[in-house]
């Protein structure tokens, strides 16, 4: 199959865009990133499951192979992402996960990441994404829900059963992040609505609780920030920056956690763009809508202009800025 040229990413700003396979879930993976290749994009954000590159195939080490060429003979860059819904297990979405009672369920969640970071030193992925799961039925049951000043201090918020799942937490992530060290790719983990670490306060507290090691990242949610943070979206972009691995981004109304093509909700764009450009952020910024598989070409084709237009008015000089 042969691609047309891409397009070069218009104006003075450095950011590279790419879009997610989770919202590409109709298309063969080879089908989606020729797609995205054609319409100008600088990488895929590549969601390890089932219809694409599925991380539990008995020859997905040859499968790596062939995608990285893939994306090497179309000169798209890209991050792995580890938020499939059922690819562990078919009966519950996101099951199961590094916060489940039982160690042997928590193990098979620990030894995906640690596939997820073979398969992205085979790619020359930027980073590995993951979430921490929400906190059990039976512990969520016996927990308070924080207020807002309690969100920016999970000091404040200590109970026994979120105690014991900090713990399996960390514990769960120890030897991922020793496999991304050997790599030498960051563990980008996301602030997720409704789960254990939801907010940038909480990755700052795992990031205590682990030591601050070199391999532990950030995923910064663009959509996320503007649904649930204290702090407007640019300036999230701006306290997060110093460890900013890899960025999510779609549209998003505050208190409310769906996913929304760009301006069917309430963020300014520019403003967020310019300030991750004065970041110096050179990843992948990744277009994430994975509702609406169901007209994937089109919203990717929508998405990368409205992009580019956000970006074209980003003041001369900016993307040197100090932030």
């Amino acid at each position: 199959m042969t691609t047309a040229p891409r397009l070069t990413n218009p104006g003075p700003h450095p950011l590279r865009f790419g879009y997610g396979t989770n919202g590409l879930a109709d298309l063969r993976l080879d089908d989606a990133l020729a797609l995205l290749a054609d319409l100008g994009y600088d990488g895929v954000g590549l969601t390890l499951d089932h219809m694409h590159l599925d991380p539990l195939a008995p020859d997905v080490a040859a499968r790596t192979r062939k995608v990285a060429r893939r994306l090497d003979t179309l000169g798209l860059g890209v991050t792995v992402e580890t938020g499939a819904r059922y690819v562990l297990d078919p009966r519950r979405k996101h099951g199961p996960s590094l916060l489940d009672p039982d160690p042997a369920d928590r193990a098979r969640r620990v030894d995906l990441l640690i596939r997820a970071v073979r398969i992205a030193a085979d790619l020359g992925a930027h980073a590995v994404h993951c979430f921490s799961g929400v906190l059990p039925a039976d512990r969520a049951a016996t927990a308070n829900p924080p207020n807002t000043a309690e969100a920016a201090n999970p000091a404040a918020m200590a109970n026994p059963a979120e105690d014991t799942a900090w713990k399996h937490l960390a514990e769960a992530l120890t030897p991922v992040l020793d496999a991304a060290t050997h790599a030498g790719i960051p563990l980008a983990v996301e602030p997720e609505p409704g789960h254990l670490l939801a907010t940038l306060a909480d990755f700052h507290h795992l990031r205590r609780l682990l030591g601050d090691p070199p391999a532990l990242g950030l995923t910064l949610d663009i959509g996320h920030c503007q649904c649930l943070e204290p702090l407007p979206p640019a300036d999230c972009v701006r306290a997060a920056a110093p460890w900013l691995r890899h960025v999510q981004i779609e549209d998003m109304r505050r208190g409310h956690h769906e996913h929304l093509p760009f301006g069917d909700g309430e963020i300014d764009f520019p403003p967020v763009l310019e300030a991750l450009a004065a970041t110096g952020y050179q990843a992948l910024t990744v277009v994430e809508l994975p509702r609406h598989s169901h007209a994937g070409p089109h919203f990717a084709a929508q998405s990368l202009p409205f992009l580019h237009r956000a970006a074209r008015a980003i003041p001369a000089g900016a993307e040197g800025s100090t932030p």
